[in-house]
């Protein structure tokens, strides 16, 4: 282990989102109509943090960096000393990753801490004046749960409604994936830290090293955003509320800048924009490369692909039969009422199956009113999740995928054991290890799941709120990056009620979730940090 090599990769880190967030500062300083030159608390407190982040990142950067090269000796006529970089260590990749992510949101959370503090407007009683609450706000973010303490934030000012909505952004594709895009010097490093955090695709299925890959996925995921704000605004939002809204559909967060979740968006287009680019971003990016390089019959072969947009197109066919059988009127987000005829049936049930398995979180509808069934399709389709390679959360439609076709092929060894059929997927045969690891992944992930819940009714025992229902899907909600679960954490709801050892926990849940379980719980083994690796 080489803490001075983790230490410079964290200082890196440091220095680059300090530069981010006073990048912000800077702009609402500029923007006309907005403060003038004047600074107000919110630009002071992005300007501060962002200042203090990248003093700190660059002093770890500089003490840490002699150990990002290492010396060795050349034999022959003529010796003579070289350097070469550090090989990073599966401990090295792993604890900068897992430490990125605490340290990343620690940072995130500063502005908001010093706006609670600063600002004449913020009360006393704001939740931007606990720590645990910033902290718990920033980490949903980055993670891109989309889980919030807030329940005013049409309050907050604008430049930190923009640092929030950057935060999941950035932790969309990965903080360290936009750290290997731009950043020289990881050498070998930047393929541990890619495969260990990217949700992208295998490095090698896009361009032939890393850093290419990396930086291919960012100039898509930046060309997706571009065309996802012009869209936006050409059906009548705000260019402020269509970069919001952009940010966090791409990372398949669901932060908005509206008090009822993106409520009823300002048009039926705006509404079907935001449906399409959901879609999308819960896609394997490397499908939408080969659609963009014209490769169409090769991207619609993709088996996982396919059932992802079947998963899509079945559950709204069936939460939409399920609405229009209970007859009950519809409740926006907002608290008004529709009718439950088949044409709002379908724009409600086809919104919110796609924002819930895509994990975006966002709510048009207030969904735990609406009928068992229609809840339980939304919540099994949570779990599910998008595809392997998107920003979307879940356990992926092909581990699923996978998994119930090794299901499917021990029971037919029962009546039929001398049949072996291989297992493809896209073409591809799944070995015997692979599916070992998918059954072993989900097997874990419902273990988690379970305890979760259970340490979550623990915490709040003395809680009338915290029903059963309550405990469950705030964790399925967390470790699944969706954000929203039913009864008190419900699409309308928050999660501010907790008490600080429960948010403290669920910020546990949403990094293991984000990192998908492994890369957190290998670090709690004792025999992963002896002897080499």
């Amino acid at each position: 282990m080489n803490f001075r090599f983790v230490l410079a990769q964290w200082g890196k880190l440091g220095l680059l989102l300090g530069l981010l967030l006073a990048a912000v500062g800077i702009i609402f300083l500029l923007i006309p109509g907005e403060n003038g030159i004047l600074l107000d608390a919110a630009e002071l407190s992005l300007l501060g943090s962002g200042g203090g982040a990248a003093v700190l990142g660059l002093a770890a950067f500089l003490y840490g960096r002699p150990a990002t090269v290492i010396s060795v000796s050349t034999t022959g006529r003529e010796s003579e000393s070289l350097t070469r970089p550090y090989r990073m260590s599966r401990r090295d990749a792993a604890l900068v990753t897992t430490g990125a992510w605490v340290i990343g949101a620690a940072i995130a959370a500063t502005p908001f801490l010093v706006w609670g503090h600063m600002a004449e407007g913020a009360p006393s009683g704001h939740p931007f004046s606990s720590v645990i609450d910033c902290y718990f706000e920033a980490m949903s973010g980055l993670t891109t749960t989309g889980a919030t303490v807030l329940t005013d934030i049409e309050s907050l000012p604008r430049s930190l409604l923009l640092w929030r909505s950057l935060t999941q952004w950035l932790g969309g594709l990965g903080i360290l994936v936009l750290f290997v895009a731009i950043l020289p010097g990881l050498g070998t490093a930047a393929k541990k830290l890619f495969r260990i955090e990217s949700p992208g695709p295998d490095p090698e299925g896009v361009r032939p090293t890393i850093r290419q890959t990396a930086r291919r996925l960012w100039m898509l995921y930046l060309g997706l955003s571009v065309a996802q704000i012009i869209l936006l605004f050409a059906t009548g939002m705000s260019l402020f509320d269509a970069a919001n809204h952009t940010f966090t559909t791409l990372a398949t967060g669901g932060f908005s800048t509206r008090n009822a979740s993106i409520a009823r968006p300002e048009s039926l287009a705006a509404e079907i924009v935001l449906i399409v680019f959901m879609v999308l971003a819960g896609s394997n990016f490397t499908v939408l490369l080969a659609f963009l390089k014209g490769r169409w019959k090769s991207a619609l072969k993709d088996t996982e692909f396919r059932i992802y947009l079947l998963c899509l197109v079945g559950g709204t066919l069936l939460v939409t039969a399920a609405l229009v059988g209970s007859g009950d009127p519809l409740v926006l987000s907002n608290g008004d009422e529709v009718a439950a005829s088949g044409g709002e049936s379908i724009r409600a049930a086809a919104f919110t199956v796609v924002s819930q398995q895509t994990t975006t979180g966002y709510a048009t509808f207030d969904f735990d009113l609406w009928p068992f069934a229609a809840k339980a399709m939304i919540i099994l389709l949570m779990f599910v999740g998008g595809s392997a390679g998107s920003t979307a959360g879940g356990v992926k439609v092909v581990r699923v995928w996978i998994a119930l076709r090794v299901l499917w092929g021990e029971l037919e060894r029962f009546f039929r054991p001398d049949v072996v059929r291989p297992l493809k997927v896209s073409g591809q045969v799944v070995d015997r290890e692979q599916k070992l690891n998918v059954v072993t992944y989900l097997l874990g992930m419902i273990l988690l799941l379970a305890v979760g819940a259970i340490v979550i009714q623990a915490l709040e025992a003395e809680c009338s709120n915290c029903s059963f229902t309550t405990a469950a899907t705030a964790s399925l909600a967390t470790i699944c990056t969706v954000g929203p679960g039913l009864d008190a954490v419900g699409a309308i709801q928050n999660y501010g009620w907790f008490s600080d050892a429960t948010k403290v926990f669920l910020c546990c849940l949403m990094l293991i979730g984000r990192l998908e379980v492994f890369v957190i719980l290998v670090l709690l083994h004792p025999r992963f940090w002896r002897g080499a690796s």
